[in-house]
């Protein structure tokens, strides 16, 4: 089982910019689509950026051009970069991988981190 750890959340100004980071065990992140999800407070979860295993990537409209999803190889980890940040970005962030195992994929995002918090403020 894939084990997912997030780091980087934190308070900043309207216009900052932070990076999240997910630290992967147990498989490679290139391996499976991996991607980053948020929950605003007294909202559903939604789907902010993912990447596939070649290395495809999608963003959510709100976010194109402002956040960045990448992969370190080395250090096994799923990055989000988020520049321009307003204060709708606000929610609790989580990764999430479809690894199945080592050697397997899943359909559907099946691991999932415990979440960062990120709060702009105007």
């Amino acid at each position: 089982q894939v084990q997912l750890v997030e780091s980087g959340g934190g308070s900043v100004q309207s216009g900052g910019s932070l990076r999240l980071s997910c630290a992967a065990s147990g498989s490679s992140v290139n391996w499976c689509t991996m991607g980053w999800f948020r929950q605003p407070p007294g909202k559903e979860r939604e789907e902010v950026a993912r990447i596939d295993g070649p290395g495809a990537t999608t963003y959510a409209d709100s976010v194109k051009g402002r956040f960045t999803i990448s992969r370190d190889k080395a250090k096994n980890t799923l990055d989000l970069q988020m520049n321009s940040l307003k204060p709708e970005d606000t929610a609790m962030y989580y990764c999430a991988s479809k690894h199945q195992g080592t050697l397997f994929c899943a359909a559907s995002f099946n691991n999932w981190g415990q979440g960062t918090q990120v709060t702009v403020s105007s």
